[in-house]
């Protein structure tokens, strides 16, 4: 997707950094443009790497309030993800305030596999069976025992010492994104801010902050086709914090709803169990409320190309006011 956020550097940039990062210069690059937010290149180093490069917005670029640092915070993701066994693309250099160019960047293997939207598995029920249990797997990293609890994007100053004020901190400092980014919303924000005060009693059920990657649609997940562990990867960890393992499965269910005869689900509880309560429905909803309003928002800074955009913010505005309706 064409966006105002992502960055556009030279041949001579290009070169220049990834020397300085890596030790070798750029033979051949290829934007990948499948991102939102954040420039991508696949590049060809000249000592015959195949490496990828990701670029984060200009430090002076003015950003979504949650997107402070999120380089920094997936960098972070990837290294904890790895250590319990969920697969990710490897970081080979994580650059941060770069000296000349200002802002952060990532540098990864490249991955040989596929993004499963841009195939048909031959056995979907079984892959979701085990993204489920990657998705529990990765709900399994917790913090440092003893320490004191951090939950929400400690990153980008949203925190709390409960998921309950760390989630209400995150949202009303999205809606306050609403206003510094003017932004269609079917209801007004502060009629979400009280909807969500109401239901957040479902929240207090989270006692430990667990990490959730909050982005793992089809896109982020790499298939490697005819592989006995076909998920290679779960990429683009950028948008990780510190919370309720519950909302990881609302990207992958996003439109069709939660099921109890998901694959995903069952797949899921083989390695962590899975509440799906009265209580854990308020607060699906409520992080649906959160997730509709950043797919409106973050059209504020990167300004889309409207014919692009159009569709997803229609289909956002709609579902939004369904949720806020279901909260109420």
């Amino acid at each position: 997707m064409e966006s105002r956020t992502k960055r556009r550097l030279t041949p001579a940039e290009l070169d220049d950094l990834t020397r300085r990062a890596v030790g070798a210069g750029v033979r051949t690059a290829e934007e990948l443009t499948d991102g939102y937010a954040n420039a991508v290149w696949r590049l060809r180093l000249d000592d015959d790497r195949d490496v990828v490069l990701k670029l984060a917005p200009h430090p002076d670029l003015e950003l979504l309030s949650f997107e402070r640092h999120i380089l920094r915070m997936e960098a972070e993701s990837i290294g904890l993800a790895a250590g319990v066994g969920v697969p990710v693309a490897e970081l080979v250099r994580a650059g941060f305030d770069d000296p000349v160019l200002g802002g952060d960047y990532l540098v990864f293997e490249t991955l040989t596999g596929v993004p499963w939207n841009q195939v048909e598995p031959d056995s979907p029920a079984e892959l979701r069976r085990e993204l489920g249990r990657l998705l529990a797997t990765l709900s399994t990293v917790t913090q440092p025992p003893g320490a004191e609890p951090v939950f929400g994007a400690p990153h980008a100053g949203l925190s709390g010492h409960t998921w309950r004020a760390a989630f209400l901190t995150m949202l009303d400092a999205l809606l306050s994104d609403t206003v510094r980014f003017p932004t269609p919303l079917p209801v007004p924000a502060e009629e979400m801010r009280e909807v969500a005060e109401r239901a957040a009693w479902a929240l207090e059920e989270v006692e430990q902050p667990r990490l959730v990657h909050f982005d793992v649609w089809l896109g982020n997940v790499f298939l490697s086709p005819g592989a006995r562990a076909p998920i290679q990867a779960i990429i683009d960890h950028e948008r990780a914090f510190w919370g309720d393992p519950l909302a990881e499965l609302l990207m992958p269910t996003l439109y069709q709803g939660l099921d109890e005869a998901d694959p995903l689900v069952a797949g899921y509880r083989e390695v962590a169990p899975l509440d799906l309560g009265p209580a854990a429905r308020v607060r699906l909803l409520l992080y649906k409320m959160y997730l509709y309003t950043i797919f409106l928002v973050e059209n504020g800074p990167r300004q889309y190309p409207e014919e692009d955009y159009a569709p997803m913010r229609d289909n956002a505005i709609a579902r939004l006011g369904e949720t806020v309706a279901a909260l109420r």
